[in-house]
């Protein structure tokens, strides 16, 4: 998505052709040896490319660094690039990009090609029961708040979304008794994660709160922990994490009035 973003951003004014293609790589030893990141063997190329303005060296260089951005105030963070590159490396991959100033940018994923289904052993495998709480969800992205209604709308929660902070904490102001789980970003324009957890327990100090991330060194368990927050997820859009998550959280402030 932020690839997709990002080259829809830079062909906004001009338009352009944006091309986003898979195919299966052998990767042999010799360019695991050139280039160590590369994952081994039977592997998925995932090549994003388009043909906007490009970039200078000096900023291709600098493009996976937290907070660099070459965009206009409040329209970006500088942490998409960064997010990507840490979702891809948790999985074993690299990405790299090729870019040449007016004649567009390409990107290019590889991740290692999974031959086998993982033992069921050690899995979740138990049933995800329905649940009837109200939670109110905060995103800037409303792709994400839209996935996060439909998952846990599935589960019987009854889900309120805000892609604004201010306009969450209006709601949870004006009926704090209508919500029993918060769940939140971390990295919002006008206002952060934290700031909200910090403002709803001035009005609420019980309500359970999840922090989402998207960038782990922007707060850790330790900080969370010390904000009183009940879970913190690092990026994990994953039906199965983050539903999970959810019930954990209920369970745990269940057990504790019982």
């Amino acid at each position: 998505m932020n690839l997709v973003n990002n080259a829809a951003y830079v062909m906004r004014t001009t338009g352009g052709v944006l091309e986003v293609h898979l195919d299966e790589v052998d990767i042999p030893p010799a360019s695991t040896a050139a280039s160590p990141a590369l994952p081994l063997g039977p592997s998925l190329r995932l090549t994003v490319r388009d043909t906007g303005a490009g970039m200078a060296p000096e900023v291709m260089a600098r493009i996976f660094e937290p907070f660099f951005t070459t965009k206009g105030q409040g329209e970006g963070t500088g942490l998409g690039l960064a997010v990507a590159c840490g979702i891809i490396a948790s999985h074993g991959g690299t990405i790299t990009v090729a870019s040449t100033p007016g004649q567009g940018t390409t990107f290019v994923i590889y991740l290692p090609q999974v031959t086998e289904e993982p033992p069921v052993e050690g899995r979740m495998v138990e049933l995800l029961s329905a649940g009837k709480e109200r939670i109110l969800f905060v995103d800037d992205e409303e792709a994400l708040t839209n996935l996060a209604r439909e998952m846990l709308g599935r589960l019987g929660y009854e889900v309120t979304v805000y892609t604004s902070g201010l306009d969450a904490l209006a709601a949870f102001r004006a009926a704090p008794q209508d919500f029993d789980l918060v769940i939140t970003d971390q990295t919002m324009p006008a206002m952060r994660g934290e700031t909200i957890v910090c403002a709803l327990r001035r009005i609420r100090p019980d309500i359970p709160v999840i922090l989402c991330t998207g960038y782990s060194r922007l707060i850790d368990a330790e900080q969370a922990a010390a904000l009183g927050i009940d879970a913190l997820l690092i990026n994990t859009v994953e039906t199965e994490t983050f539903t999970h998550t959810v019930q954990q959280v209920f369970a745990r402030r269940k057990g504790a009035e019982g």
